[in-house]
Parts: structure tokens; sequence; C-alpha cells
């Protein structure tokens, strides 16, 4: 396993809120983001960022400077899904798609690595409740949170928002100190998986082989997540994206 990394936390939650029957958040969009939490390695309190009932765009900016600032002095960036959905939301509200598109390459998002491993995704809920740490509130989803957000409930938002980052940490750091990760599936039953180097950067992640998953109905591509860097400038993961 490979040293062990200075992780910084992060996390958004989205302005919008979309229709009940929606399938889809990409066919909504713009989302806009309402808040944000980032959280580094041995501080005891997250940073909670937000503005009035979205984030400008210039607020937004500052969230990708303080990011790119902390990882050139020695943080790994850390999600859950962050690939997939935040870091894709942060692009397009601080328009500054090359900026995150850089912050990808040495970025770990542990749900990007399960799924380029088994080709399904596990949530932290569910990550959290397998390896016995505190995870979301009961009954609280990110779903939730643009409606509560509407409603005036901000500081119920915020606490939600900060506890994600605390789970997302704790959860990158148990894993690694048992060399596995360990989660509850929707039957219930404790899964299993190795992680013998450690948890992987988007780049190494990419390099993993294709999973077997003919006994899916409908299997995910990894462009379902890489596909919004598709028309940045030419970068270190462009040869990883063409697999």
């Amino acid at each position: 396993m490979e040293a062990k990394r200075k992780y910084m936390a992060f996390d958004i939650e989205t302005a919008k809120v979309l229709p009940e029957d929606a399938s889809t958040w990409k066919s909504h969009r713009p989302l806009g983001i309402s808040c944000a939490a980032t959280l580094l390695a041995g501080d005891n309190e997250p940073i909670i960022w937000h503005g009035g009932d979205r984030m400008t765009q210039d607020e937004a900016a500052d969230l990708v400077h303080y990011l790119e600032d902390r990882t050139q002095n020695g943080y790994t960036l850390l999600t859950w899904n962050g690939l997939g959905f935040d870091l894709d939301i942060l692009a397009e509200e601080s328009n500054l798609l090359p900026q995150c598109r850089a912050l990808v390459t040495d970025h770990v998002d542990m749900m990007f690595h399960i799924f380029c491993l088994r080709g399904f995704g596990v949530g932290l809920d569910a990550a959290a409740r397998g390896m016995d740490i505190k995870g979301k509130p009961e009954g609280m989803t990110g779903a939730k949170a643009p409606v509560m957000w509407a409603e005036g409930k901000r500081e119920e938002v915020l606490r939600y928002v900060a506890q994600d980052v605390r789970t997302t940490l704790d959860v990158a750091l148990a894993c690694e100190s048992v060399g596995a990760l360990r989660w509850v599936s929707r039957k219930g039953k404790l899964r299993t998986m190795k992680l013998l180097e450690g948890w992987l950067t988007v780049e190494k992640a990419l390099e993993l082989p294709l999973p077997y998953t003919a006994w899916m109905d409908e299997p995910w591509s990894r462009e379902e997540f890489t596909g919004w860097m598709q028309s940045a400038p030419q970068g270190d993961l462009d040869a990883a994206l063409r697999t």
C-alpha cells in the first residue's frame, strides 16, 4: 500500500429543485450550488462554502482556487462520486472547466474506484454502515437538500454537507487502515472489496481492466463519469479517457 496521503474531502449540494419524476439530473442543468464543504485531514471542523440562494460564479471560482491551492500544497482531493457529479457541477458553475479537469488527475474518487473495479456504484452511506462509521442523518439524502434549502432550512443543509465530508474522510481512512472496503448491499448483506494498493486516483482507476458486466441489464460506461471533460484542452487523462 502506498504512503499515507493527506486528504482533503470535498462535497457540494445543488440548488435546483428537480421534478419528482426526474430520472436524471443532467437534463435539468444548470443545477447551481447551494453550499459546499471541504475538510482537511487533521482538522476538527470542515470549511463551509455558501452564498445566498445559490453560489455565484465568483464564489464557485473561489472554491476552485482553494482546491487548487491545497492540492498544490500536498493535499489529495477526496470525494465520493466527485468525478461524475461534484467536479462536473463545480466546473459549470465556476466557468473554470480546464482547472476542474486538472484537479481530477490525482484526485481520489472512491466511488469511481469501486465502479471501475466492480462495474457498479456503492453509496457513501452503505460504505459508512459497512465500516461502522456515522453516515447520513436518518431519512436525509442529497435529493432532499435542494428542497430544504429552498424552504429556508439552510442550517440543516449546512450540517448535512458538513457531515458528508466527515463521513467521506472517515471512510477513506478506515478502509486504508484495514486494507479493504466493506459496505452493506441493498439486500442487507455485508460485502467486501480489498484495497491492496489503497485507494486509486481517477487516473489509476481508469487503467484498470473493464470488469465483467454481462450479468447487468444496463451497465454504465466510464464515459458516464468522464464525459463532461471531453471538450477540455488536451491533458494527462486524454489517453485514459479513450479506453
